[in-house]
């Protein structure tokens, strides 16, 4: 019997694509070790991204094609999931305890951001990162209500603030530390205040991706953020609609000029399927967040439906990736995560924690 080969074994991987890093595991280096012994081959897989959800899918194709080698009886598959630090805007601090920051924002107000922001982050989640989310509009604080948050974060110094865990979900919101019906009646200045101590006065655990839910526009406080806020990379959202295309691309070109990379753009309530007679209709428009990326090079990362699901979720505190986990919509948002953390892991890496620290003393 001829001996199986690593080059034979290699061969037959590389003609699978992976859809989230776009390129074969090879290419991508995501290959740790090829183990052959006698007709038993073991592949070794550690990917920059989060996969749980993904991961079967994955071993039953590698399994496929290697077991049409000639000689190869048993294939196992071991996949680890190692996130990174990656890098961000040059200038700006990293966050104790956040390895990546992804803002997810809107050029305007109504597009379903925030139901969008909640709902990625909890997706990341389910696919085994550890994760937080900050609510950054000041004026418009939305995921306590969605998460189902009533009480106050606690400080154990008084200086800072524990995160709120929900669902497995690290949150941090200005709605947690003032009543639901109060409205925020500050200038500017005091708003970036707020923000930054939200921001870094939080103990972060570990965090391996931190959602930033963006107040909605692209005016000075949004400018603001994005200088001061380490930003690993941004998701737009948009609806198919011209005119929230308007904004979006506003959005888009603000974060060109300011260097935080666009991880792609979704497009929410792409579609209505009426739950009573099944009739299919494109209320805001067909295809416009998709043209939008093309034609500025951007992934398209996904259509979300305009669904009456998704609402009730949220308003009752329970986002649809926690009430229905295994329904199609929730399986979208797994889908855009993944979408959204391949893209992220064939960034640059940040290294500055590998440099020492230099200290000038005078003696």
């Amino acid at each position: 019997m001829t001996a199986i080969t690593q080059q034979q074994v290699e061969f037959a991987i590389q003609s699978y694509v992976d859809p989230y890093l776009q390129k074969d595991l090879i290419s991508a280096k995501a290959i740790k070790s090829i183990q052959i012994d006698g007709d038993k081959v073991a592949l070794d897989i550690q990917f920059g991204y989060p996969s749980k959800s993904y991961n079967a899918v994955l071993t039953k194709q590698l399994q496929q094609l290697v077991s049409g080698i000639q000689g190869v009886s048993t294939v196992t598959v071991s996949i680890s999931n190692k996130v990174i630090t990656h890098a961000v805007q040059k200038g700006v601090k990293p966050l104790q305890g956040v390895k990546n920051v992804i803002a997810i924002a809107s050029g305007k107000g109504g597009v379903g951001k925030s139901t969008t922001a909640v709902n990625f982050a909890l997706a990341l989640a389910a696919e085994g990162a550890t994760v937080g989310l900050l609510d950054a509009d000041i004026y418009g604080p939305s995921q306590p209500r969605m998460l189902g948050v009533k009480e106050k974060p606690e400080s154990k110094d008084g200086r800072t603030l524990e995160p709120i865990i929900r669902y497995h979900l690290q949150s941090m919101s200005i709605g947690y530390l003032v009543e639901e019906d109060a409205p925020t009646i500050w200038r500017g200045p005091m708003v970036m205040q707020a923000l930054e101590q939200l921001l870094r006065d939080t103990n972060w655990r570990d965090l391996d991706y931190l959602v930033i839910d963006l107040p909605p526009g692209t005016g000075d406080t949004q400018l603001t953020l994005v200088q001061k806020i380490p930003v690993s990379g941004v998701v737009i959202v948009t609806t198919p609609q011209d005119i929230a295309l308007i904004d979006a691309l506003k959005g888009l070109k603000m974060f060109e000029q300011v260097n935080v990379p666009v991880l792609g753009i979704v497009e929410n309530m792409s579609i209505h399927i009426c739950s009573q007679c099944g009739h299919a209709e494109h209320i805001f428009g067909v295809g416009g967040g998709e043209r939008m990326a093309k034609e500025h090079k951007v992934d398209f990362l996904g259509a979300l439906p305009l669904d009456i699901q998704i609402r009730e979720d949220a308003d009752n505190g329970q986002p649809t990736v926690i009430a229905n986990p295994d329904g199609k919509i929730a399986q979208m948002y797994l889908e855009i995560a993944r979408r959204v953390t391949g893209k992220l892991s064939l960034q640059a890496k940040d290294y500055s924690n590998k440099f020492p620290t230099i200290m000038v003393q005078n003696t």
